[in-house]
């Protein structure tokens, strides 16, 4: 009984000196949304740079790759791309890409002037030159695999006085048909049932830049979740457990949920061995607590993670929420794999935008939602 009495609190202790290191987490943030991983997307090889800086961070803590000698499973898919001019003049006023317009993600290049004919109260067209403006009040970006026959350009409605009228555009543009990608995947082998799995996993892609000066940081999308995969695989290579806990670093996500549906086509593990998968996205606020995706479908498994936010209450509130194809849980849920998907909810609104920065990010909830994770996968373990 003693024995037992003192292991216990070696591990509590253990526990709490990480879990007080959750500066960690926002060191991973900061870093992930500097200028040199350029929004980890498709122009100044941002997805290659980050997929490289993660698997070393890994490799760092211990975690060892998952299958093989190497953390990537190597995929490849379209994607539409602007590294280079990005000059729009409107009224004759210069616009800032990203604060007062954004090409839409399927735009054509091109190199144009002239006058605009009013479609509607938002729209606004050259039919000769094929360049269409749409007046929002809010500039939202995207990512698209295909290029449209014509230049679509969003406005922020703040940005010039009156409609549009005048134009003039030179924008580059260009589809790369077999954009190279990798998932990144590690593990840290069970102590007792290494052939049992639980996955956590997190998507590190975002927009990457439009132009050669604009990119998209990506700080609560999702440079947060992976902060928070990142310092529990810290934390499980120091504590391994009963079950393998693997680790899955997603590519591909904003153009489709690609790199989780080529994970689940080409397993590095049996999928039937999962016991459960925690996705995790947007995970930067909390304040109103967190709502999980795939709650109503696993009723027994949402109780559990219920149960383990309570003595002591960890967050505000654990809301349910059906199924939804909104992130890279959803093909494993399709192939049977037990899983949840969780958002936190409140603080700032940015969103694929140039403002969601890691200097506004709060991460109120990171050590709180790290805590949760573990006494929830300890239920999953009957531990």
């Amino acid at each position: 009984m003693m024995r037992k009495i003192l292991l216990g609190l070696t591990i509590l202790l253990s526990f709490k000196a990480h879990a007080q290191d959750i500066t960690f987490g926002k060191k991973i943030v900061d870093t992930l949304t500097s200028s040199y991983f350029w929004g980890r997307g498709y122009t100044n090889d941002g997805m290659k740079k980050a997929a490289d800086f993660l698997a070393s961070q890994l490799h760092d803590y211990g975690v060892q790759p998952m299958v093989g000698k190497t953390y990537f499973q190597s995929f490849t898919y379209p994607v539409n791309t602007f590294a280079g001019k990005m000059e729009v003049m409107l009224n004759g006023k210069v616009l800032i890409p990203g604060v007062d317009f954004i090409v839409s993600a399927d735009a054509r290049g091109t190199k144009a002037s002239g006058d605009l004919d009013q479609l509607d109260s938002i729209q606004f067209i050259n039919r000769k030159e094929m360049v269409v403006m749409k007046m929002q009040d809010k500039l939202t970006w995207d990512v698209a695999q295909e290029v449209a026959p014509y230049t679509l350009l969003l406005v922020n409605k703040k940005s010039i006085v009156g409609n549009p009228q005048k134009f003039k555009v030179n924008i580059d543009n260009k589809l790369i048909k077999d954009f190279k990608a990798a998932n990144v995947c590690g593990i840290v082998k069970g102590t007792a049932t290494p052939d049992s799995f639980i996955f956590i996993t997190a998507h590190y892609d975002h927009l990457g830049g439009m132009g050669k000066d604009t990119y998209f940081p990506g700080a609560n999308d999702n440079a947060s979740g992976v902060s928070l995969l990142l310092n529990l695989a810290h934390y499980y290579a120091q504590h391994p457990q009963p079950y393998s806990i693997g680790f899955i670093c997603f590519a591909g996500e904003e153009a489709g949920l690609i790199g989780s549906k080529y994970f689940t086509e080409n397993p590095l593990v049996p999928l039937k061995n999962i016991r459960f998968l925690i996705n995790t996205d947007l995970a930067g606020t909390g304040e109103e607590g967190i709502t999980v995706v795939n709650a109503t479908a696993f009723p027994k498994e949402f109780a559990m993670m219920k149960a383990s936010n309570e003595n002591p209450k960890l967050l505000t509130a654990i809301n349910s929420r059906g199924k939804a194809a909104n992130s890279d849980h959803y093909f494993f849920t399709e192939k049977g794999v037990p899983s949840f998907f969780f958002y936190t909810l409140g603080g700032i609104k940015a969103y694929h935008d140039v403002f969601d920065l890691s200097a506004t990010l709060p991460l109120n909830e990171h050590e709180h939602l790290f805590k949760l994770i573990i006494k929830f996968n300890e239920k999953l373990m009957n531990k």
